[in-house]
């Protein structure tokens, strides 16, 4: 490691920001000049650091990824699924990075038609994404949104089918995703605000016409909702919703009446949570109206949508987390989450007495139901996996109960033994008594005596839950001694709505101190050290990453920090930039004192102080519309300046890419090679 060559100094110009009476001094606020040749500069200068202090992780580097790499199967496809008279399959070609879209009309066996095929499609760009693939009914044409910056912006286009020509209308600033009307001419689409990239306007274009004469249908006004469009499964209706964090509303229109007006279904009400499914003569509300913090299943008549019409179908219960329903002709299928573990359950609609749950007989596994567009069959599609066990598609008869593995996600290499890893769930108790699950996953021959190290990831934001998932990449460090655990904190929906609610807003703290109560759980347990203990979380999660290395640095060895969302006061008082507006119900506005003296009370890059932190590697995007690239270009500046340690603090900024990191399917893996290695290197392990 070259410790000779000067880490770059960011220049400091303070600036004075001003709120509520408080006074804060930002040296580094001059970062968010994205045109600033000084700006660039400084962030190529930081680019030219990692890449002399790694310079001798590179061929270990290359190495991490080619093993990766190995472990794909690279000419794979996606189990087809059958809808509207085709089949449709994704597939991937040896040595491509992106995938090609395909189908089959009427039989597996009939001659292939490319719809999209990305590898191409992506030529001269340094990032492709292909977003919103939308066909007609009549299945003659395709709407489908491309985004080559990565900024999440997508432009729309039409491709005919039945002669291969994509026109040359190209509808820009938008989400990417589109639906058809039933005449097979009308294409709805949701645009996004040039500035803030927030989802606000839905429009109309009819097929042939100018984009010029495209009908605004609808603006959401309000800044912290975004807007959206999409079909009933049934294809009776088109639906357009708005939602934020807490509300939402939404709007119908029946499907053959493209011209019609959009009449609200239930009318926006704080706090109001609801989703809709339409099937036969109803409507289906899964919501948490009534105080079901947990959501329940209403009943409503299709012509009666207000909420005094709506009926229980599956009452609220405490311990048990709705998380979303399948309909289909004969079923209805239930997501449910209870104990922190996703269960489906299977209810006949002429004899819900006779429902039941699929069977899933461990404690680190996740199941989800997957790609079910077809409305009249008897089978379910759902995916399964483990921390130990690849995961599989499985076609459910839900008639006769047998399933058929559709398909099992090959492990290629020849050393990759299920038997060979142990993978369980263990239990921190949180510093105000709450227990705070954790999956756990390890080599049989790693020893549990401290001396191993561990990986510890979380997330603890939205209310996202953290699955217990497989991943093949993770053998790479499994297979060299390292535990690998999911900390399952507060602020996700692991456990129920309620651990959401306990993780945000003024208790978003909870997050934080479940973290590091996990951490102390899992050195105190002889599970690792914090010689070899690290933490790693992106985007939100990178926020936690800070938090945690401002309040107990001391527990790890080294911090891996993804688009990490750190300078929170700043961004949250800054409603021009993307998404800010619609994450107040998340940390609270900043704008009301009470939420900037608990925000300012933990905003990593607020809280850095002349103490000793541990080995970092941050990686960011130049263009991410998420979190801008200079939050943790300030963070790690300030951190420079008044760490008192010389730990390694590493960070690289992919000038092309965006949130997501680098398109490509194997161009990722080079990006978690960087971070393994980091690990690896730290743990003076070398091949």
């Amino acid at each position: 490691m070259n410790q000779n060559i000067k880490e770059p100094i960011a220049k400091i110009i303070p600036k004075e920001l001003e709120k509520h009476g408080d006074i804060r001094i930002d040296n580094y606020y001059w970062m968010n000049e994205r045109e600033n040749q000084e700006v660039i500069d400084y962030l190529n200068d930081e680019n030219s650091y990692y890449e002399v202090m790694t310079s001798h992780t590179k061929d270990f580097q290359v190495a991490l990824f080619e093993e990766m790499k190995s472990r794909i199967k690279e000419d794979d496809s996606s189990v087809p699924y059958f809808y509207n008279g085709y089949y449709y399959i994704t597939r991937f070609e040896k040595g491509k990075d992106y995938p090609i879209y395909a189908r089959k009309k009427g039989s597996l066996e009939a001659a292939e038609e490319i719809l999209f095929d990305c590898n191409e499609m992506a030529k001269g760009h340094s990032y492709f994404q292909l977003g919103g693939l939308n066909i007609s009914d009549d299945n003659k044409y395709a709407a489908f949104g491309v985004d080559t910056v990565s900024r999440r912006e997508y432009v729309i286009q039409i491709k005919n089918l039945e002669t291969g020509e994509i026109y040359p209308e190209k509808i820009e600033k938008t989400t990417g995703s589109s639906t058809w009307a039933n005449d097979n001419k009308t294409l709805f689409y949701s645009r996004k605000d040039e500035q803030t990239l927030r989802p606000d306007r839905i429009f109309k274009h009819v097929l042939g016409n100018d984009l010029a004469a495209d009908e605004l249908i609808f603006t959401e006004a309000d800044e912290t909702f975004t807007t959206h469009i999409y079909k009933s499964k049934s294809k009776k209706y088109l639906i357009l919703g708005s939602e934020s964090t807490l509300t939402s509303e939404y709007q119908i229109l029946e499907a053959d009446n493209p011209n019609g007006t959009f009449r609200i279904f239930q009318p926006r009400t704080r706090e109001l949570e609801y989703s809709i499914s339409h099937y036969g003569n109803h409507w289906y509300i899964t919501t948490n109206a009534d105080d079901a913090t947990n959501f329940k299943v209403m009943i409503t008549d299709e012509d009666k949508t207000a909420i005094e019409n709506w009926k229980d179908l599956i009452p609220h219960r405490e311990e048990v987390l709705i998380e979303g329903i399948d309909i289909f002709k004969n079923f209805l299928v239930i997501s449910e989450r209870s104990n922190g573990l996703s269960h489906i359950k299977i209810q006949p609609w002429k004899n819900p007495e006779a429902s039941y749950y699929l069977p899933f007989d461990n404690e680190t596994y996740t199941a989800y139901t997957t790609t079910n567009v077809d409305f009249d069959t008897d089978i379910l599609r759902y995916g399964y996996q483990s921390m130990a066990t690849p995961s599989s598609v499985i076609d459910f008869n839900m008639v006769t109960k047998e399933k058929e593995v559709k398909k099992e996600q090959q492990v290629l290499g020849g050393k990759f033994n299920k038997d060979n890893y142990i993978e369980k769930r263990v239990w921190a108790t949180a510093e105000d008594g709450t227990e705070v699950p954790m999956s756990m996953v390890y080599h049989k021959d790693t020893k549990l005596d401290g001396s191993a190290p561990l990986l510890q990831y979380a997330y603890g934001s939205y209310g996202s839950t953290m699955e217990p998932y497989f991943s093949t990449v993770r053998l790479t460090l499994l297979d060299r001694g390292f535990i690998y655990v999911i900390a399952h904190i507060r602020g996700g929906e692991d456990l129920g709505r309620e651990w959401y609610e306990e993780g945000k807003l003024l208790e978003k703290k909870n997050t934080f101190t479940d973290f590091i109560d996990c951490s102390k759980y899992l050195i105190a347990e002889k599970y690792t050290s914090p010689q070899h203990l690290y933490a790693e979380g992106g985007s939100a999660g990178g926020l936690l990453m800070g938090a945690v290395m401002n309040m107990a640095p001391e527990l790890y060895n080294g911090v891996i920090a993804q688009v990490p969302f750190v300078d929170v006061v700043t961004t949250m008082l800054d409603d021009s930039i993307p998404l800010t507006t619609g994450e107040y119900d998340e940390w609270g506005n900043p704008n009301e004192k009470e939420y900037y003296d608990y925000m300012k009370s933990y905003s990593p890059y607020d809280n850095v102080e002349a103490k000793e932190y541990p080995n970092l590697y941050v990686s960011t995007g130049f263009h991410d519309s998420q979190v801008q690239y200079w939050e943790p270009a300030k963070w790690i500046a300030k951190l420079r300046a008044l760490r008192t340690n010389k730990n390694l603090l590493l960070f690289d900024i992919n000038m092309d890419a965006g949130h997501g990191g680098a398109s490509g399917r194997f161009e990722s893996l080079k990006e978690v090679a960087k971070e393994f290695a980091f690990l690896l290197d730290l743990e003076g392990i070398s091949k």
